[in-house]
């Protein structure tokens, strides 16, 4: 209950002061490649319940992008704004309308798509019995991860036999040692890496 207090706290906080950047960074991406502003994907929550994760748009429109398809390492749809917003984490500043009706927390596991929580079902069943968040430490070990994909032979197997193995071993770290003290650490991690990149 404390966490979830301070998720509604900190997201109200930073809603209303992110809300003039977040109008001029709209305004570019509909100038710079038009309509949807956010790109909108369904992702598996706490006890396996569905809900839709909100980011900016990043990239040009690829017809069934939304529903989970696997465009690793896809450079060169990324938008010139886009970039800017990826590198600075700004795409995922929509997430705290997530954060905010209560589907993700500011730290928790990454949400996946439906696809890849079907593998490892075990290992997802511990994952999913927390909330998932924004940022985690698997978000910061695998913050190339499309640079690895990119460079894989095949990309969708490089992620489900590498890079999701390592990551799910990150998240039943955090579901066995997690607290408000470690969210807190976590938190000022993430910021030191956005930074320092």
């Amino acid at each position: 209950m404390v966490k979830r207090y301070l998720d509604i706290v900190c997201a109200v906080i930073l809603i209303l002061i992110c809300f003039i950047p977040a109008i001029v960074i709209a305004l570019l991406i509909v100038l710079g490649s038009g309509f949807p502003v956010f790109f909108v994907q369904k992702r598996v929550g706490k006890h396996h319940r569905p809900f839709f994760l909100y980011k900016f748009r990043t990239m040009r429109a690829l017809n069934g992008a939304d529903q989970g398809w696997f465009d690793a390492g896809g450079s060169a749809r990324i938008t010139g704004i886009g970039k800017i917003l990826r590198r600075s984490k700004l795409d995922e500043l929509p997430q705290l309308i997530n954060v905010l009706n209560g589907s993700m927390s500011f730290v928790g596991p990454r949400p996946e798509i439906e696809k890849w929580t079907q593998v490892y079902p075990k290992r997802w069943l511990k994952v999913l019995s927390v909330k998932p968040g924004i940022t985690d430490n698997a978000s910061i070990a695998f913050r190339n991860e499309e640079e690895i994909l990119a460079k894989a032979d095949n990309a969708e197997t490089c992620y489900r036999n590498q890079i999701l193995p390592k990551k799910l071993d990150l998240y039943e770290q955090y579901v066995d040692c997690h607290s408000l003290l470690s969210d807190f650490q976590i938190i000022l991690k993430t910021i030191r890496v956005v930074v320092t990149k």
